[in-house]
């Protein structure tokens, strides 16, 4: 090693060594970056307890635990805590909003909603009884907002404690309102405002500060805001239930509606603005919307252990607006109720000139043609019905008879064509049988010359069964989504939203059947092998080279659904078995009304008239005897 080069390494451990001592913070820099740290450390800590709380309506009850700071000196909490210091202890209290749809309690500590009720809904245990349906309680949910003070201390309103400006007032429309007030030591106060409507399920909250930028320091436009939540398991099917519950939001600018994974734990930053974001279980959602947009959000979904009780853990972090002089207020509305898409609807309508709320979208209706089979035709049927019954298994038969009369022209066409198919088989094995199977192009090409003469296209048939399948689909998407069924009965079925078990088996099946056995299911597999036997009887293909390994599909094709909705809504099981037997009588009805030897006289006199008068082909089938003319060339080439 050269002088230049030590010398080199000296000068640089000098540089080091002086930038070290220049940028050493003084021990008032270190005091003070000690206080901050234990600030953090004491807002992280020191949450609710799980005591169960009963409060009646406008009533607030005290809990008997001690309060946070109850062993600190009056000393350190004012060093701690700082200008909020005056709120750092106190009793925890309890007050009720409440009105035909929905039970709200508020905590005085951290002014926040402690526990919601649906009052129409009910949850069953597994020996069927009724319990209140609670959407969270006590530990379940916490909602903060944290805050740096002037002189650098970081503050989390979940940990103070908040006093009622004057309890629950009233107003003439029923609206019922309660007004929390964060003190300060000062003049200065923040203001957490509840209110809730008559026969609604929103809830409004509103922050108005009062001189708080003489507390936080200058510049200050925005509150840190935390909020999360466990999601109780609700339904008799977890596996089921789990699989329809998710985290879900919506951008402001954007229409769509954006989700975390169900299936398995997932975080994700946005970088845009978020109108709403929604905690989302099966059949209910807890749904904050903000007026103004929420920024640098974070949301996080967690799978919970099945024996836990509850489904997924769901956190968002988000930054807010917020005016320290108090002259614009931040404002949110809370929707705590059922996934029900006419509930949903009736919101709408935008706020402030902002584009449409969209909460209807947060039920699984199906994407694209789906979708809109389910908002413009099953919906509204299902809605119609239900005005003028209230069995649920009576509307499902009426809305699958409604439909299979909608569909019956397409079913006659695909059967008709069937039908002509089957009798030109005679025919069909003439040609088989006079060309050898090892010039395929030829006996293609003598097959599409017939049915080109006779007037018969291969693809008629599956065309009327191919703009059926949108109605199949969107019915797949609407009975696991319909909240109307949920815990509505029909025969042996106690929930046409869940599973109909008639025999718990002592083991578990694998390839999603579980360890229960569903009799709609059952049903709807019977039915469907029997369709599929009556149509295997009506094709020509069966014969023919890989007919053999076709008609073994066909046939296992309702086992596979066996195994696939033993585990979904009844309702749907029992829709599909419905569905499969009309199409059953339709097939034997239609039948004993078509003369076969009439068809197969008119496809002959049809074909005796195009040899005088030869048809134009058909743009479809003149594109195929081109291919197989190109085809044909192309292997006498390789010869």
């Amino acid at each position: 090693m050269d002088k230049n080069t030590i010398l080199g390494f000296i000068l640089i451990a000098l540089i080091f060594v002086g930038y070290m001592q220049l940028t050493k913070p003084s021990e008032k820099e270190i005091a003070e970056r000690k206080r901050y740290n234990d600030s953090i450390a004491l807002v992280q800590q020191n949450k609710p307890d799980l005591a169960s709380v009963k409060a009646s309506n406008g009533t607030a009850v005290a809990k008997d635990s001690v309060t946070v700071n109850d062993t600190t000196s009056k000393a350190k909490n004012a060093d701690t805590f700082g200008e909020f210091s005056a709120s750092s202890q106190g009793v925890e209290k309890f007050y009720t909003l409440e009105n035909s749809l929905i039970k709200i309690t508020l905590s005085s500590k951290g002014g926040r909603i402690y526990s919601v009720q649906l009052k129409k809904y009910s949850k069953r245990d597994s020996l069927n009884q009724n319990h209140p349906l609670i959407l969270f309680d006590a530990n379940e949910s916490n909602l903060g907002f944290t805050f740096v003070t002037n002189n650098n201390r970081v503050i989390n309103s979940s940990n103070l404690f908040f006093e009622p400006v004057s309890g629950i007032t009233k107003d003439s429309k029923g609206n019922q309102t309660l007004i929390f007030r964060l003190k300060t030591v000062g003049a200065a106060y923040m203001d957490f405002a509840y209110t809730l409507p008559s026969d609604n399920y929103m809830l409004s909250f509103g922050i108005k500060a009062n001189g708080m930028n003489t507390v936080m320091p200058a510049g200050i436009n925005s509150l840190d805001m935390q909020w999360s939540s466990k999601i109780r398991q609700q339904e008799i099917g977890r596996k089921f239930e789990d699989r329809y519950s998710s985290l879900q939001y919506k951008y402001e600018a954007e229409s769509a509606v954006e989700k975390l994974s169900e299936s398995k734990n997932d975080e994700k930053k946005l970088e845009n603005k978020v109108k709403w974001i929604a905690f989302k279980d099966q059949f209910f959602s807890s749904i904050l919307i903000a007026n103004d947009a929420m920024n640098s959000t974070t949301l996080k979904s967690t799978l919970e252990s099945e024996n836990s009780g509850y489904l997924k853990d769901y956190s968002a972090e988000m930054s807010v607006p917020f005016d320290p002089t108090g002259k614009m207020p931040t404002t949110f509305r809370w929707f705590f109720g059922p996934d029900q898409y006419k509930v949903l609807a009736a919101y709408d309508k935008g706020v402030k000139g902002d584009s449409k709320l969209r909460l209807n979208n947060l039920i699984p209706l199906g994407w694209g043609i789906f979708g809109w089979v389910n908002r413009f035709a099953i919906i509204p049927m299902f809605n119609f019905f239900s005005m003028f019954m209230s069995n649920f298994g009576l509307i499902i038969l009426l809305m699958t008879v409604v439909i299979k009369l909608v569909l019956f022209p397409l079913t006659y066409k695909s059967y008709i064509s069937s039908a002509k198919m089957r009798v030109l088989k005679p025919e069909i094995d003439e040609i088989n049988a006079r060309i050898p199977a090892d010039k395929a192009m030829e006996r293609q090409k003598a097959t599409t010359e017939l049915y080109n003469k006779v007037g018969v296209s291969p693809l008629s048939g599956c065309i009327p069964s191919l703009l059926q399948m949108p109605i199949l689909f969107a019915m797949f998407s609407f009975f696991p989504a319909a909240i109307e069924l949920r815990q509505q009965s029909f025969l042996w079925a106690p929930d046409l939203s869940a599973y109909d078990s008639i025999m718990k088996l002592p083991f578990t099946v694998p390839f999603g059947f579980g360890n229960h056995v569903s009799l709609f299911c059952l049903l709807m597999t019977a039915t469907n092998i029997v369709f599929t036997k009556l149509n295997m009887a009506n094709q020509t293909t069966t014969d023919q080279p890989g007919g053999a390994m076709m008609k073994w599909m066909m046939y296992l094709m309702p086992l596979m659904f066996l195994f696939m909705f033993n585990n979904y809504a009844s309702g749907l099981s029992y829709y599909y078995f419905i569905s499969t037997l009309i199409s059953i009588i339709q097939t034997y009805a239609i039948r004993a009304t078509v003369d076969e030897k009439k068809m197969l006289a008119q496809l002959h006199a049809k074909r005796n008239n195009s040899s005088k008068n030869p048809p134009k082909k058909a743009g479809f089938m003149e594109r195929l005897e081109k291919m197989q003319r190109e085809q044909q060339k192309t292997v006498q080439k390789r010869k």
